[in-house]
């Protein structure tokens, strides 16, 4: 993936950590729950009625709120240089990582840093530690 820094802005990237965060933060007060969003979806795909709704709410924003962005502005050209194979091997990947450390990124990285998590910590250190290796292996090494 190619980043277009042409169309690059720190005031939109920081309006967007600003709602990322306004987000996860009316979701852990108004509902008490955790905006992770493996757990979402692996709790509306478990069908736990009780949960489905706000679930299906919060899945169902992730997809309509990009296309609601291009209903008004241009979104940002997408260039994906990596094989499908690989594409699929790493969302395995991924998911396997979102078992193994108990969440996802957004989870870990945006609310259990937030409660100041140990977990969240050590998570967050270690998938940040492998993003930067593997960047670095990629681009230096291979």
């Amino acid at each position: 993936m190619i980043l277009d820094w042409t169309t690059f802005t720190p005031a939109t990237a920081a309006l967007g950590g600003v709602l990322i965060g306004l987000g996860a933060a009316m979701l852990v007060l108004l509902n008490g729950r955790i905006a992770g969003v493996s757990g979402i979806l692996g709790g509306l795909l478990r069908g736990d009625s009780a949960e489905a709704a706000w679930q299906a709410a919060f899945i169902g924003g992730l997809i309509v709120a990009p296309v609601l962005y291009a209903a008004v502005a241009t979104l940002p050209p997408i260039d994906i240089a990596a094989p499908p194979a690989w594409l699929v091997a790493a969302g395995l990947l991924v998911g396997v990582g979102t078992r193994y450390g108990a969440g996802c990124t957004s989870g870990h990285g945006i609310c259990g840093l937030a409660r100041l998590s140990p977990r969240s910590i050590v998570a967050t250190l270690c998938f940040m530690a492998a993003g930067f290796a593997t960047v670095f292996v990629v681009r230096h090494l291979g």
